[in-house]
């Protein structure tokens, strides 16, 4: 029978065992190769760690508690927990020297490990000296106490970051970065890096040989490569982890850690694509870059504004097919006010305004018809700061009303001829920042005085038609979700006033002369694309914007998946297909159904009395990730027990690595009348010669099936 004694005996001796290993390890160091099954224990480091803290805490609890000592059943579970304790803590220590020779470098490291040796031996030394004076052991418990809670701090600054102790308490005022003086790595990139990678590739912690924490780490690159290259996704580190696949052992961040989101995968190969530099400010990039684009939110300077927001109700009242009331931004109680549709405009409705002018703080009047109307109410907007009047006809009465306006900071009013009179008034119109004044007639003598006037204002007085013709940049098209059920409203915008932006929802190039002319909100009420260019006289056309909308319509009577996703990208199974939630643009999110092995199978059963007239499969490309086009779509229906292909197709193949993107494949139910209807995706088995992974299997991503 094992008695207490000989399990204490047995401990002690084993004791000497982790202290001689110990002391082997940390003199041997590199030295010492260790094979690949012990790097197992050496990663349970984490698991064991928290057993000789609790123990040895407990054990070092006894020594302070008066009396609790000097009873032999309380002394007896004093020396067991210290013992026990001091083998976990050698175990623990001996796991820790082997998990440091993988991939750790670094002083912290060096803290935590030499830290957790010292206490090892201290608190072994503890447990065979216990039966001194409490003079002696109260110091020495402190001192061992104080060291194992640093020894833990400094562990967890290895794996969690030096601010992860006190993050909860420090209060950190957000960094205000105007626009001007962003830099593209320091404030767009390195934040996304600290968030999801920087705790595998820092000091204490460098896997792959890859160190982020300061530039040279990054510049250097790691073991499998450079870091970034410019313009090079395909021998760029970076590009190519996060491109992998998610059940690749690769793929970066690691598939139990949290994903880059769709602006992160952005902005991180824009980065690229713009020549990766570690110095570039966002001014310097062209302002139709995609970066840019996040640039202008992210640093956009948003004013606090102090006043008290308009009833819901009145701006609700005010908001119809030729006038929009809306926040600046979420939750700001500051209005803008934008007005459309030149054949509906009524100049009295500018008095309507009234019960929320001391909230307006943007009002949008761009070619309508202002001759002679009376603008007095706009007096009464005693927060207006932005007016846009382009092309209204304006007279030198309506200009000098609006000088009178001294909140006015920014001012748009090309395309108004303007006499001597106004241009005087101008002129007296300090408080401007900004003031765009195209197309008024204006010589060049006549300019030069007016820049001289206002010469803390930056104007703008146009192109002139001659030398260059540059191009115009891409409008920009808000709307809620790309999915919507009975109708969305679309705003399209762009930052020059006075362009024409052309569009198109029959999915025809927009030209200048036969596509409309937006003038008013788009409401779509169908599945289709909307494509949007802009034109101005003396200008190149904008590159073409081109965005998807799926109407999300009726439900099969059931529905059952024929074949199984990758259990990486399982979704959740068939309702995946059928949940009105459209995927974004990163196949990692949980919301797509990926199919590699397998070919996509779907039944879907439809309801008899239903007339459906089409079926959507909305889809992801991304030629990085190997997610491609359908290698095949095949389309069956049964009618009557008979079983009929009526779509067999190979829809159009990428040709190049693109950034990823949603699609949509659209067929026609109106000719025929199915019971049931079988959908097969089939993913691509070889990769393409051009393809950085030709030969290898492609995917398919589907996401939802849409019925109207």
């Amino acid at each position: 029978m094992i008695t207490m004694p000989r399990i204490k005996a047995l401990l002690e001796n084993i004791l000497f065992i982790w202290m001689g290993l110990v002391l082997i390890i940390v003199i041997g160091g590199d030295g010492i190769t260790l094979p690949e099954w012990i790097q197992v224990i050496g990663r349970s480091h984490p698991l064991l760690l928290h057993f000789p803290i609790v123990l040895l805490l407990l054990g070092l609890l006894f020594i302070w508690i008066p009396g609790l000592s000097e009873k032999s059943d309380s002394k007896s579970i004093f020396e067991l927990s210290l013992l026990a304790g001091c083998n976990f803590a050698g175990i623990t220590v001996l796991a820790g020297l082997i998990l440091a020779q993988e991939e750790y470098d670094g002083d912290a490291i060096l803290w935590h490990q030499w830290a957790g040796v010292g206490i090892f031996y201290f608190c072994t030394l503890f447990y065979f000296f216990r039966n001194q004076p409490k003079s002696i052991l109260k110091p020495a418990s402190i001192v061992l106490a104080l060291g194992i809670t640093l020894t833990g701090h400094w562990g967890a600054n290895i794996t969690h970051g030096e601010d992860f102790l006190l993050a909860p308490i420090q209060t950190k005022e957000p960094e205000f970065i105007p626009l001007a003086e962003a830099e593209v790595f320091k404030d767009m990139v390195l934040p996304i890096l600290e968030n999801k990678c920087m705790s595998c590739h820092k000091e204490g912690k460098i896997k792959g040989e890859l160190r982020m924490d300061h530039l040279e780490g990054l510049k250097k690159g790691g073991k499998s490569g450079p870091f970034a290259l410019a313009n090079d996704f395909e021998n760029s580190l970076l590009i190519q982890r996060i491109d992998l696949p998610m059940d690749e052992k690769k793929h970066m961040p690691p598939k139990n850690k949290p994903q880059l989101t769709e602006d992160e995968l952005l902005i991180l190969k824009e980065w690229i694509s713009n020549g990766a530099s570690y110095e570039q400010k966002v001014m310097e990039i062209s302002p139709e870059n995609e970066l840019f684009v996040l640039a202008s939110y992210k640093f956009e300077a948003r004013k606090i504004y102090t006043f008290k927001a308009a009833d819901s109700d009145d701006i609700a009242s005010l908001n119809n097919f030729f006038r929009k009331v809306e926040s600046i931004f979420p939750e700001s109680p500051a209005l803008e006010v934008s007005y459309f549709g030149i054949s509906a405009f009524d100049p009295a409705s500018i008095n309507d305004l009234k019960i929320v002018q001391n909230q307006i703080v943007k009002l949008n009047l761009n070619k309508m018809p202002l001759e002679n109307v009376d603008l007095s109410a706009l007096k009464g907007m005693a927060n207006l700061t932005e007016v846009q009047a382009n092309f209204t006809d304006l007279g030198s009465d309506q200009i000098k009303l609006l000088a009178s306006i001294k909140s006015i900071e920014e001012l748009a009013i090309s395309g108004n001829k303007l006499d001597e009179t106004g241009l005087k008034t101008l002129a007296e119109m300090k408080q401007l920042k900004k003031l765009f004044i195209w197309a008024s007639g204006l010589t060049a003598q006549q300019q030069n005085e007016l820049k001289s006037a206002l010469n803390k204002t930056e104007i703008d007085f146009g192109f002139d038609g001659s030398g260059t013709i540059y191009p115009l940049n891409s409008p920009k098209v808000a709307f809620d979700k790309m999915m919507f059920r009975d109708s969305m409203e679309v705003i399209i915008s762009h930052p020059i006033k006075t362009v024409d932006i052309r569009y198109s929802l029959d999915g025809t190039a927009p030209d200048s002369i036969s596509s409309p002319i937006y003038s008013a909100p788009i409401w779509i009420k169908n599945t289709g694309t909307l494509r949007t260019k802009v034109f101005a006289k003396d200008w190149i056309g904008s590159p073409e914007a081109t965005y998807q909308f799926l109407k999300s319509g009726l439900t099969p009577t059931s529905y059952q998946l024929l074949s199984t996703p990758n259990k990486q990208y399982k979704g959740k199974g068939a309702e995946t297909l059928f949940d009105q939630i459209k995927g974004q643009n990163n196949h990692t999110t949980g919301e797509w159904l990926g199919f590699q092995d397998e070919v996509m199978e779907l039944e879907m059963t439809l309801d008899p009395n239903t007339n459906y007239s089409e079926l959507v499969i909305g889809l992801l490309y991304h030629e990085g990730a190997y997610i491609f086009p359908p290698a095949l779509v095949e389309l069956q229906g049964l009618n009557a027990g008979v079983w009929k292909t009526f779509v067999k197709e190979v829809p159009e193949q990428s040709i190049k690595v693109e950034l990823p993107r949603t699609r949509f494949l659209q067929y026609d139910l109106s000719a025929a009348k199915f019971e049931v209807i079988r959908i097969k995706l089939s993913p691509i088995r070889s990769l393409p010669k051009w393809h950085p992974g030709a030969g290898s299997k492609g995917w398919v991503f589907v996401d939802e099936i849409l019925l109207n």
